[in-house]
């Protein structure tokens, strides 16, 4: 017997998320575990510690050239955080 309101299980999983308040920590902590993924290695070694608070992407370098190179890519730094996730959870970076 075939129920009319059946759903995917993980559209349902996502929609509990939501309604829980769960959804935005979780895909806080995504950004922050996909910095090296979408940066790759070389940045993720001179990168000391990765934060997101209130949509303010927080990354603390060990390069003051690389602060530098990054500052001037921020705007599409902010996209492939965002694409990453796949959702707007970032607005902006700050290199420290």
């Amino acid at each position: 017997m075939r129920r009319s309101n059946s759903q995917l299980l993980g559209d349902v999983l996502q929609e509990f998320l939501r309604e829980s308040g769960l959804e935005k920590p979780l895909l806080e902590r995504k950004v922050v575990e996909q910095w090296p993924v979408v940066m790759g290695d070389l940045i993720a070694r001179f990168t000391r510690k990765v934060e997101l608070k209130n949509g303010v992407l927080m990354v603390h370098l060990t390069s003051s050239a690389l602060r530098q190179e990054l500052f001037l890519a921020r705007f599409e730094l902010v996209k492939k955080m965002n694409d990453a996730v796949g959702a707007e959870i970032v607005k902006d970076v700050r290199l420290m």
